[in-house]
């Protein structure tokens, strides 16, 4: 029974029949069998937004066409075009096309056209590929040349399309049968192929500017990348690293050289001797160790790239360590040449030339700054690891434009006393910021910002520590040896410190004042005119009405540390800051778009208010539990927010009393939140340029506001003229027995931070006399005016009375304002639209809309 099997056995144990590959085809001329198939749509569009793609193959010459669509329903439109070109080339008519089932060649448009041509349609039959093999392989073909291709040079996966296209090209010119002797080229046109100017796709090449009016000594070249050929005229194609253009050109130098022999002789170029450059400092074998500065140019890849700190031996210009801003502007031409991952293991970074580059980077700044020395394993005292961060630093618009890679410390070894002693180093306060910029624009005058490069490798530190050799740049003469630290590096407990004093140091030595109560204000008075510094770790904010100090202040910082130069103050920490003649506006409307795609919010229907004044929060505890880490990244999200959204700041906190134990109903809360996000995304602050500088506060409470344990709401915020700079909202931390002491206390909390302001206004030499704060509750204000203690008083705790002291003193004067214009009540509740919206528009937030009508 061996010819017959039973069906049990056919059921049990069928598979697929197998194809027999075909030595020769059947068909006898071109034209006369036609292979068709679509791939896509790809995960990256290409650069002209297509995401599919077309492939024809001639079955007898194996000649190929490309064409890339955007969507599926324009391949008949194309196949049309197709037919009517070859047709009209070759003198004779297709004969048969072959294709798969997909909805794209089944339709009742191919099958009338090829009816009416007189093709017949072959169709494979349902989930069997290989009887559409010829140009199923030829799909393999090229998406394995275009991966090739683009990771030769690293080049952006959106390039996939020239990639492709190019490979195409090649692959029509070059024999890919062995049993035919022809290419599909010489087969198709009946003359043999010129390959004489096949380029190397992705490599550098140079086009001559023929276009540009240029100066005398202005470049006659322009840098490119080669991206193939053009297929309408005898011109290469290229990409324009400064326009992010492509164009066609027949005046191109290439530079075809191989990455890693590149790489392997740019080394050797960069190779010194220390003997010859009494510049750098000595290490324990005479030589150090510094990676190539950074530049326009990419560096070539490399694929495991060990190097000796002995022999080979990398560095840079010390002197040309600023970056201008039109620098920074030329870098965004080359957003497509960085590396678009961020690798999480040192074995992938050196497989890609970005980061390798960006490592050497890092090191060159460990050199230029005689950061460590290279010395034998000590036997008593231990060694600290190193590793490297890798992250990708991204421009407003959310777009790659640098691979920044960070050697850091593994600093969670070090034993408090024995490798540091002081770790805390003082942050400008977000109000400080607002602050600044507030009195920039009551003065009329520009605020600038600048980044000190690796700025804590510039600290001094006192302890004796050793760490170990970067991660894949190990000296291979002295591979036990380890560092000995001079100055800090990033990771170590005392690192932050060490910058700080460095700086603090050397600003004081120029003359420069500290802030009485911010350390990180100096200012630095000559004559009439002020220059005012504001420091955050490494970035720092300047500004002053003589344009000369601010000049004086850049070369000053340049000539100590190696800076960033990014010009006019435009993006920090998060906040998006708009300069102008009226006025300053910041908003934060990149994270809020952001953030909504984040938590997958973007469709979101919008509502008018953050929080319902009809809900009552509680803790809900016959509630369904939710995820709370979904939840705590949500409030941490908003609560960053709030730097620039006062408007969200009572709401944000409210949710974030139920982190311990989230329930749905809080969720949803925090969902209404997004839902006016959505429909607010480029609200923001507007400081508008006035005469009045005047410090007003204003004060509220929500008596008994909390349904979990009765305590009232503290909130309350301070301007400078029309210019909100500070805002609070917090739950108190008593229970309060009367709505008077609920203001009382409250109050108190203002007239701290009132104290603060007058302060740091004083620093800006401008002197507050007795300031104002308005308050809604008689009683409250009563209180405070009244030294005698009564039933009413006699317990609220001593540290909220010093307000009655400070009212006597004549430091500040509570006011009272009638409850519809209490400006601090958006702190403390929920409100009614009319309500939220007067306020929100009296605090000075507007729409960026709004105010280009406005102006």
């Amino acid at each position: 029974m061996k010819d017959k099997e039973c069906e049990p056995c056919i059921l049990g144990k069928q598979v697929k029949s197998s194809f027999k590959t075909k030595v020769t085809s059947d068909v006898t001329r071109a034209l006369e069998l036609i292979h068709m198939d679509l791939f896509g749509p790809t995960q990256t569009q290409s650069l002209g937004g297509k995401s599919y793609c077309f492939v024809i193959v001639d079955d007898f010459t194996r000649y190929t066409w490309v064409y890339f669509l955007s969507h599926k329903h324009e391949v008949f439109d194309v196949f049309v075009k197709f037919c009517a070109l070859v047709e009209n080339e070759k003198g004779y008519k297709i004969t048969i096309i072959r294709s798969d089932r997909g909805g794209e060649f089944v339709n009742r448009n191919l099958e009338d056209f090829c009816a009416k041509q007189g093709y017949t349609h072959q169709l494979s039959s349902p989930r069997t590929p290989q009887q559409n093999g010829v140009v199923e392989r030829k799909n393999r073909t090229l998406q394995e040349m275009c991966r090739t291709m683009l990771n030769e040079y690293n080049i952006a996966k959106h390039f996939w399309a020239e990639a492709i296209n190019t490979a195409c090209y090649v692959i029509n010119k070059v024999n890919v049968r062995k049993q035919v002797k022809k290419t599909p080229y010489e087969l198709w046109k009946g003359r043999k192929p010129n390959i004489s100017y096949f380029k190397v796709f992705g490599c550098t090449c140079y086009v001559l500017n023929d276009k540009d009016q240029l100066d005398k000594f202005d470049p006659k070249s322009k840098v490119c990348t080669f991206l193939g050929y053009s297929m309408h005229s005898k011109a290469y194609m290229v990409f324009n690293r400064s326009t992010k253009t492509i164009e066609e050109s027949i005046h191109v130098k290439f530079d075809e050289v191989d990455p890693k022999v590149k790489m392997m002789q740019n080394l050797e170029k960069l190779r010194i001797d220390d003997e010859d450059d009494g510049t750098l400092g000595q290490t324990s074998n005479s030589q150090e160790v510094e990676a190539c500065k950074e530049s326009d140019t990419s560096a070539p890849k490399n694929s495991r790239l060990l190097i000796g700190h002995s022999s080979q031996q990398i560095i840079g210009d010390p002197n040309k360590g600023v970056i201008t801003r039109s620098t920074l502007h030329r870098d965004e031409g080359h957003i497509a040449f960085v590396s678009q991952t961020e690798p999480t293991k040192i074995d992938d970074a050196l497989g890609d030339e970005f980061w390798v580059m960006a490592m050497q980077e890092e090191l060159s700044h460990f050199v230029r700054n005689k950061v460590w020395t290279l010395v034998p394993r000590p036997k008593d005292h231990t060694t600290i690891g190193t590793k490297w961060v890798f992250r990708n630093k991204k421009n407003e618009k959310g777009e790659i434009v640098r691979n920044k890679a960070r050697l850091v410390a593994q600093g969670y070894n070090q034993e408090e006393g024995i490798d540091y002693e002081e770790a805390f180093a003082p942050v400008a306060r977000l109000e400080a910021i607002r602050m600044l910029l507030a009195y920039a624009c009551y003065n009329g005058f520009l605020l600038y910002q600048m980044d000190v490069k690796s700025a804590f490798l510039n600290g001094f530190i006192n302890e004796e520590v050793y760490v170990e050799q970067p991660p894949g740049f190990e000296d291979h003469e002295h591979p036990g040896h380890v560092y000995h630290l001079q100055k800090a590096l990033y990771g170590l407990r005392q690192a932050p410190r060490a910058w700080y004093d460095r700086l603090s140091a050397f600003l004081l030595e120029k003359g420069f004042k500290k802030g009485t109560l911010d350390p990180t204000l100096f200012i630095l008075i000559e004559k009439h005119d002020m220059l005012l510094v504001q420091i955050y770790v490494d970035n720092i904010i300047f500004g002053s009405s003589n344009t000369s100090l601010c000049n004086e202040f850049s070369s000053l910082m340049t000539n100590e540390f190696e800076m960033s130069m990014m010009g006019e103050l435009t993006y920090f920490l998060g906040l998006q800051i708009k300069q102008s003649k009226h006025g300053i506006f910041i908003n934060q409307a990149k994270y809020v778009r952001d953030m909504l795609k984040k938590f997958k919010f973007e469709n979101l229907k919008a509502c008018d208010t953050p929080s319902s004044s009809t809900i009552k929060m509680d803790k809900d505890q016959l509630g369904k539990p939710i995820d709370p880490k979904l939840y705590l990244g949500m409030i941490g999200s908003l609560l960053y927010l709030t730097a620039s959204r006062p408007d969200i700041m009572f709401s944000v906190c409210l949710c974030a009393r139920f982190q311990s134990d989230p329930k749905e109903s809080h969720l949803k809360c925090v969902k209404r939140i997004f839902r006016y996000l959505s429909g607010t995304q480029d609200l923001g602050l507007w400081f508008n340029k006035t005469k009045s500088f005047e410090l007003r506060s204003f004060v509220d409470s929500d008596y008994a506001g909390s349904l979990v344990d009765r305590k009232s709401t503290s909130g309350f915020c301070h301007l400078l003229g029309n210019s909100l700079i500070s805002w609070f909202s917090k739950k108190q931390n008593s229970v309060a027995l009367s709505t008077a002491e609920a203001e009382y206390v409250s109050v108190g909390s203002c007239c701290a931070q009132v104290l603060y302001m007058k302060q740091q206004l004083e620093d800006y030499q401008i002197l507050v006399g007795c300031a104002e704060i308005y308050c809604d509750n008689t009683s409250a204000i009563n209180i405070s005016k009244n030294p005698v203690l009564h039933s009413r008083t006699k317990h609220i705790e001593i540290r909220h009375h010093f307000l009655r002291d400070h009212v006597q003193k004549g430091d500040v004067k509570l006011i009272h304002v009638p409850t519809e214009d209490q400006l601090a009540d958006i702190f403390t509740k929920p409100l009614p639209r009319e309500q939220f919206s007067k306020i929100r528009r009296e605090l000075g937030m507007f729409r960026e809309s709004d105010l280009l009508h406005m102006f």
